[in-house]
């Protein structure tokens, strides 16, 4: 029988907190952003082959079927009382806050158009301010996707049925 996603998420986050080591020495272990190996090992994410072997080096303790369960397409999706969790919670408050002018401002710099959370790259630092007090960095580095304009002459499903 198949494993649920909570249930595989478990395994993987306790052979992460086994080995000792954060989701930063992970990243740099592995060359990948300190939150994709967080979205690994909760399933949010699909494993390559080319990075399972530096994976597995970083984690030992990975056996060969949590890392055959990792390279399947996940099923991304999340806890709807996540919102609830204080740093989620805040998280969406801050893009809700700043949503409207971070749109404008990429329509202003970009044009009509969104920017992707497919071809995306977040990652969370930690710097001090001016005030030597610790801030959060959350970057969110995703490819600008414009709108298009949607001329019929450009439809291949209405061009198809022209022909037939």
């Amino acid at each position: 029988m198949e494993e649920s996603k909570s249930t595989v998420a478990s395994r993987l986050t306790s052979v992460k907190r086994r080995s000792g080591k954060s989701y930063g020495q992970i990243a740099e272990e592995t060359g990948l952003t300190n939150v994709y190996v967080a979205q690994l090992l909760r399933r949010q994410a699909q494993l390559k082959v080319d990075t399972a072997p530096k994976l597995q080096a970083a984690l030992p303790e990975l056996t060969d079927e949590l890392l055959q369960e990792m390279m399947k397409p996940p099923l991304r999706s999340y806890d709807p009382h996540l919102i609830q969790e204080p740093t989620v919670y805040r998280l969406n408050e801050a893009v809700m806050h700043f949503g409207e002018s971070i749109k404008e401002i990429i329509n202003e710099e970009f044009g009509d158009g969104i920017m992707s959370a497919i071809d995306f790259y977040c990652s969370v630092d930690k710097v001090k301010g001016v005030d030597g007090k610790d801030r959060v960095v959350v970057t969110f580095d995703g490819k600008y996707l414009p709108f298009t304009e949607q001329k019929s002459e450009h439809m291949v499903s209405r061009l198809r049925l022209q022909e037939n």
